[in-house]
């Protein structure tokens, strides 16, 4: 009996998973505006491609809750002190990842052991420099002439993982204890690595559908979650159109 409801529970977050992955990839284009704002505000301003990375690097530090200002500090100078390891990604691992592979498994697994640094933001960087040179934003953006423009399925990928996201994962299934490492692991048992990239969508609709903080939270349509993102579109039609996106994103992890 326990067997089966086991395997009932694990079809039901299954169906959800893949209801919100179909909802994910159908809206792909308000996740990417924001994003493609993030990224000129944050690199527009640099030609020289260590301008480009060190600003990028003090953006993506800068999203955690707590930075450890002084481990933070020690990365900065052994990275800025080297400008050889911020000409191109091959470098760059070199630099964090001796003796890696030139690819987004490296650049993750040689970010995750930097000083102030952890997997969540590792992972997000990692993700950020794919966008930046994945051929959907502007060329202007581009940091390194040597990233991969696809995840192969050889690399792995990582989603980033923070408490926005493991609410939803709680929501789905409240019998696992979820963290960055099973949230990975369940997501790669079925998706691949570009899939993995469409998954980073969840925190934006994670993010302004949840009320509270801890267990505490309250999943409904949150109009000032909305606003306190400054990348986001303030057109009165644009926020109504995003709500309505909201409302169908709560409807299937319900």
């Amino acid at each position: 009996m326990r067997h089966s409801k086991t395997n009932s529970l694990l079809k039901n977050m299954n169906e959800k998973l893949d209801k919100i992955f179909n909802f994910l990839n159908a809206n792909r284009k308000y996740n990417f505006e924001l994003q493609n704002r993030f990224y000129l505000s944050t690199i527009s301003a640099y030609t020289k491609p260590k301008d480009k990375l060190i600003s990028l690097l003090y953006s993506t530090a800068n999203t955690q809750s707590q930075p450890k200002i002084d481990k933070l500090a020690i990365f900065y100078k052994k990275i800025i002190e080297d400008e050889k390891c911020l000409t191109s990604m091959k470098a760059f691992i070199e630099k964090i990842s001796p003796k890696s592979q030139n690819n987004f498994e490296s650049l993750y697994n040689g970010m995750k052991k930097q000083d102030g640094w952890g997997k969540k933001t590792a992972a997000l960087f990692t993700k950020n420099i794919f966008h930046l040179h994945n051929g959907e934003y502007s060329d202007k953006l581009k940091i390194w002439d040597d990233v991969p423009t696809k995840i192969l399925e050889k690399d792995n990928f990582y989603l980033p993982v923070d408490a926005v996201i493991i609410a939803i994962f709680n929501k789905l299934n409240s019998k696992t204890n979820w963290n960055f490492e099973n949230i990975n692991k369940t997501l790669k048992k079925v998706y691949n690595g570009q899939q993995i990239e469409v998954w980073d969508d969840l925190w934006f609709w994670g993010f302004i559908s949840q009320n509270g903080s801890g267990n505490n939270r309250i999943f409904e349509w949150n109009e000032n979650k909305y606003w306190i993102l400054n990348e986001t579109d303030k057109n009165p039609k644009m926020i109504t159109e995003i709500k309505t996106k909201t409302e169908e994103f709560l409807k299937i992890i319900q």
